[in-house]
């Protein structure tokens, strides 16, 4: 007798395999700067700071804890010394989706992608015990997704994930505007968006790189996007304000559509890059697993 797959398990089959979860469980995300923690958590930061793991020396300077004064550097060196410790901390993981309708788009659907990657980079997280939050880019409080923590939280975070349906028509800026005024912890915050917004991308990062946090932004682009097979004559609409334009496809535009977002996705990426921003573009075509454990390792943000 056959049994039916439950609810719950074709919720993680559709945004997080077994198979990834097996390799996610062993890895870790990584902070480029240094935080202050609100607990203990599974973390060891670069910060010194008073626990049980040594780090350093230095001198001692008038108003030092006298506790931690090497007294036995002293009686060799008559120096005073004060030891320095490495202080455990608790790592703060903000993921932003971009739910607009342009993120709706292409096979495999960019939404859909950004979501199973949402799902795996917050898996690590919980599974290190970090503070996890993942959320839609909203204009509104009322979307707020919980801050979770702890492997026992991966129910509720997929289905989170799961509610996300593309609509959330707000511009970049007014996104990570509403995420930046009700956040203003430090952190991780990553950001994954195709970044197709008239008004820009460039405020929007500037809203987080003011919340001094470790910035990073996912382009997610589809293979339609990226090598688009259209033939004549075409009546291009825009899913998000109506607004189209008749073309003919010709081979001279679509070679000269390519140099230009060639050319956006450059100009992407040397932003970012002036701004210490990790910037990654990723093709739908590639397994989220590989994005992870490759790609996104390389460029510092697991481990």
């Amino acid at each position: 007798m056959s049994s039916r797959p439950t609810s719950s398990s074709l919720l993680f089959s559709e945004l997080l395999s077994p198979a990834l979860m097996g390799k996610l469980e062993r890895m870790e995300l990584v902070s480029r700067k240094v935080f202050k923690g609100r607990m203990k958590g599974e973390k060891r930061s670069k910060r010194k700071g008073q626990s049980v793991e040594f780090a350093d020396f230095r001198n001692y300077v008038p108003g030092d804890d006298l506790r931690f004064i090497d007294w036995n550097l002293y009686a060799r060196l008559d120096k005073l010394f004060l030891k320095l410790f490495m202080e455990e901390e608790d790592l703060h993981f903000y993921c932003l989706l971009d739910a607009s309708d342009s993120m709706d788009f292409g096979e495999p659907n960019k939404l859909l992608y950004a979501k199973q990657l949402a799902a795996a980079l917050g898996y690590i997280g919980l599974c290190r015990s970090d503070r996890v939050k993942i959320e839609a880019l909203s204009s509104s409080a009322g979307s707020v997704a919980p801050t979770l923590r702890g492997r026992h939280s991966l129910p509720k975070m997929l289905g989170y994930l799961r509610s996300i349906e593309a609509g959330e028509n707000v511009s970049l800026l007014s996104g990570t505007k509403s995420f930046s005024l009700r956040n203003s912890g430090k952190g991780i915050v990553v950001l994954i968006s195709d970044l197709m917004d008239k008004e820009g991308y460039q405020n929007a990062l500037r809203y987080l790189m003011a919340q001094k946090m470790d910035v990073y932004v996912i382009q997610v682009l589809s293979s339609e996007e990226i090598d688009p097979d259209v033939k004549g004559d075409l009546k291009l609409v825009d899913v998000e304000d109506g607004g189209f334009a008749e073309i003919s496809a010709s081979q001279a535009l679509l070679k000269r559509y390519q140099k230009m977002l060639s050319t956006f996705i450059a100009e992407a990426k040397s932003f970012c890059g002036k701004r210490n921003i990790v910037y990654l573009m990723a093709n739908t075509e590639t397994p989220v697993d590989e994005l992870v454990t490759h790609y996104l390792a390389r460029r510092g943000l697991v481990r």
